[in-house]
C-alpha cells in the first residue's frame, strides 16, 4: 500500500536516521577520538591524525586516507561548520539520490577532491605546500553542487559569513563557490585546501549532470530543456474534443482506491526507488501529490 513506501511518508513517521545524520554523528565521534588521542600522546600530530589524515608526503600506498581524512577536523569550529552544511544540504540530496547512492556519492566526491589537492601539492609543492588535509568540507562542497544542480533555477538564500543574507538562483551558487575556490588556490601556502574544495564541487556537479541528468547538457545556464520528451510510465489517453464539450474524466479517476494505487502510483514509486525522485516527470509528480491528498482526507 501507499503508506508502506518510505518516500510517501513524513520523515517524522519513521525512526530510521538519515545517512546525513549518521555522517554528522560519525564526524562528531571521530573528533572526540581525536581529542582523546591528543591528550594521551605527546607527539604532534597525534597518531590518529598522522595515519588517517591525507598527507601528500606519506600518502603513496595509503589509499584509505582518501576516505578517512573526511572524518577528521582541525578544531571545534571546523567541525560545527562542516556538520551544519552537511545536515542542511545533505538531507535534500539524499532524498533525491537514495541512501546508498548518496553515501557512495559523498565519499567518492570527497576522495576525488582530496586527490586533486594531493596532485596540486605534488606538482606545485612550493605554492600549495605539503600540509595534511582533514575535514568533511570536500564532501560538503560536492553536496552543495549536487543540490544546486538538482534545483538549478530555484532561488535560495544563503548567509555570507553566516551574517549577511544573500538570495540567488542555485546555479549561481556553484559559480560563486567555484570562483572563491579558484581565488583561494592562487594564495601561496594557504591553510585551506581550496583545490580539494574545487575538486569536490566539480565532482558533485559532474555526477548529477552526467549520471543523474544524463539527458541535459553539463553547463546549460538557461532553464532546462529536454532534448527528447520523457517517457511516462502510465499511459494517458488523449482524445480530441470540441470546445463546447465537457472534459471527460480520466479512466483512472473511476478506479477503486486500491486499484488506482496499484496501477497509477506503484509504478511511479518503483521509479523513485530505482532512479531517485528527480527522475519523475511533471505528470508523475502530480499523480503523487493527488495520491498524498487522498491519503490525508481519509
Amino acid at each position: 500500500m501507499l503508506e508502506d513506501r518510505f518516500y510517501m511518508r513524513d520523515s517524522r513517521d519513521h525512526g530510521q536516521w538519515s545517512t546525513s545524520v549518521i555522517l554528522v554523528v560519525a564526524n562528531t565521534s571521530v573528533f572526540a577520538l581525536q581529542l582523546i588521542f591528543q591528550l594521551m600522546s605527546d607527539p604532534n600530530p597525534s597518531p590518529i591524525e598522522r595515519y588517517f589524515a591525507l598527507n601528500p608526503v606519506d600518502w603513496t600506498g595509503w589509499i584509505y586516507q582518501l576516505f578517512t581524512f573526511q572524518f577528521l577536523h582541525g578544531g571545534p569550529l571546523h567541525l560545527i561548520l562542516n556538520c551544519a552544511m552537511l545536515y542542511i544540504f545533505g538531507r535534500p540530496v539524499e532524498q533525491a539520490l537514495g541512501r546508498t547512492d548518496f553515501l557512495k556519492f559523498y565519499l567518492v566526491s570527497g576522495a576525488l577532491g582530496g586527490l586533486l589537492q594531493v596532485a596540486c601539492s605534488w606538482v606545485f609543492p612550493h605554492h600549495f605546500g605539503m600540509l595534511s588535509v582533514v575535514g568533511a568540507s570536500v564532501g560538503v562542497f560536492a553536496l552543495i553542487a549536487a543540490f544546486a544542480a538538482l534545483n538549478w533555477e530555484q532561488s535560495i538564500t544563503t548567509l555570507v559569513a553566516f551574517i549577511i543574507p544573500v538570495t540567488m538562483k542555485a546555479k549561481y551558487l556553484i559559480l560563486v563557490m567555484g570562483i572563491l575556490a579558484v581565488l583561494g588556490m592562487l594564495e601561496r601556502n594557504s591553510p585551506v585546501a581550496n583545490a580539494a574544495h574545487l575538486g569536490g564541487l566539480l565532482a558533485g556537479l559532474g555526477y548529477i549532470r552526467l549520471l543523474v541528468q544524463a539527458d541535459r547538457t553539463l553547463f546549460d545556464w538557461r532553464r532546462f530543456r529536454h532534448s527528447r520528451p520523457e517517457q511516462e510510465l502510465v499511459e494517458v489517453r488523449r482524445t480530441k474534443r470540441s470546445f463546447w464539450q465537457k472534459p471527460q474524466p480520466s479512466p483512472s479517476e473511476d478506479l477503486p482506491p486500491a486499484e488506482f494505487i496499484s496501477r497509477e502510483v506503484d509504478p511511479i514509486l518503483d521509479k523513485i526507488s530505482a532512479h531517485g525522485i528527480q527522475s519523475l516527470t511533471d505528470r508523475e509528480r502530480k499523480v503523487l501529490e493527488a495520491a498524498r491528498a487522498k491519503m490525508a482526507k481519509r
